[in-house]
């Protein structure tokens, strides 16, 4: 059953796609009971490559959820892949330009309308050394808080392995384990009121990273480790 509120285009990307992401991964869904049914969310993950975004939507699709992903401006330029995200919707991010508020404005109605909207808070590929979560961008505190819309974390692990960071080798074969875990929505309500300063949104950035590094602990089995990396300082603080 395709989601309902997905567009023919989706549903055409999806016809295409899902065959293929089910024979090159073995999947272990989790967590699903935690994704809202009734109203619009915000989708929060870690981005450890590439092609981690089409696993992740891969997860929401086959919860009957067609995700609009804030997607970096410069892919819809390139041939056949743009097209693609302009006909299913996706929406852009223009960074550093005077268009960058368009972004989250059009991801609001898309909550208001009772979409999911699909975000990576680290704003790129993290630089963790360990592929843990990086320090994030607040783009996803101000959706957040904002909308008011329930924000769910969610942390995978094993696309990775499908394409390294920053590779150029795709390796399909053998299958490779995907899991992706959905928690509970993050606690900001306390935080709805409060003035937008930068402490308020860093607060607010904070949790949601914090409930995604914790989902990814419990994928990996591991610690995280103390502090989180700052690409600016090339450094965990």
């Amino acid at each position: 059953m395709h989601p309902a509120r997905s567009n023919r285009a989706y549903r055409n990307a999806a016809r295409v796609l899902r065959p293929v992401l089910r024979a090159i991964t073995r999947r272990d869904w989790r967590g699903t009971e935690h994704l809202p049914t009734d109203t619009g969310f915000i989708a929060a993950g870690n981005h450890l490559t590439n092609i981690d975004p089409v696993t992740f939507a891969h997860y929401l699709y086959d919860q009957g959820v067609a995700p609009k992903i804030l997607a970096k401006s410069s892919l819809f330029g390139v041939p056949v892949l743009g097209w693609v995200l302009r006909t299913t919707g996706q929406i852009p991010v223009y960074r550093g330009t005077a268009d960058a508020g368009r972004s989250l404005e059009a991801a609001e109605r898309a909550l208001a309308d009772g979409e999911c909207v699909a975000v990576f808070p680290e704003g790129t590929l993290t630089r963790d050394p360990d592929l843990w979560p990086m320090l994030a961008k607040t783009g996803v505190a101000r959706l957040a808080l904002d909308t008011r819309v329930p924000v769910i974390p969610i942390a995978q692990w094993g696309a990775q392995d499908l394409l390294a960071r920053y590779g150029k080798v795709f390796k399909p074969i053998p299958a490779k384990r995907v899991t992706v875990l959905a928690g509970p929505p993050v606690d900001l309500s306390d935080l709805y009121d409060r003035p937008r300063d930068a402490a308020t949104l860093r607060e607010a950035t904070r949790r949601v990273m914090a409930a995604i590094t914790a989902l990814l602990a419990e994928i990996r089995g591991e610690e995280p480790p103390e502090g989180v990396y700052d690409m600016r300082k090339q450094a965990r603080a």
